[in-house]
């Protein structure tokens, strides 16, 4: 890469606001170049620091980041008026059938056809599901406008 784009630029167009953020000024600015191919040595000369402490920023951020992702998750759970416990052990075919009667008697359209729901359920529980085995307890929730989510959960069954 011949240039690093501008920060503040890309920042600005974004959207960033510190003020409401979850991410320092310097995390965003980071992962904002990162994720345009940016070396992490190009960063640090640029911002007059070690690439060491570039990568202890990235990595900062991308925690903060999964970590801002986990609350909304959870907070999605909470507002859920479905909330579908599977336990571990269950068979991932039969998750759709079970989300699907839950949400007809809540009066609940999902959002998706069951081989989409069960591939979201797969992608978001990670390695809570293995094959078609659900390993650990997981509680789908499914939001009045038909979007679901997935958590993992070890206190699902008091949910």
């Amino acid at each position: 890469m011949s240039e690093a784009p501008d920060p503040e630029e890309m920042l600005d167009r974004a959207g960033f606001d510190a003020d409401t953020s979850v991410l320092t000024r310097r995390q965003a600015e980071v992962l904002a170049l990162r994720e345009r191919g940016v070396a992490q040595a190009t960063i640090a000369d640029r911002l007059g620091t070690s690439r060491a402490n570039v990568s202890s920023i990235e990595a900062s951020a991308r925690e903060n980041v999964r970590k801002a992702r986990e609350t909304v998750a959870f907070a999605e759970a909470l507002h859920a008026p479905v909330r579908v416990v599977v336990e571990a052990g269950t068979d991932l075919y039969d998750v759709p059938s079970r989300v699907y009667d839950a949400c007809d008697e809540a009066g609940v359209k999902v959002n998706h056809a069951a081989p989409e729901l069960m591939k979201r359920v797969s992608d978001e529980a990670g390695d809570a599901v293995e094959d078609r085995a659900v390993r650990e307890d997981l509680l789908i929730g499914v939001t009045a406008d038909g979007e679901v989510t997935v958590r993992k959960s070890a206190e699902a069954s008091r949910g």
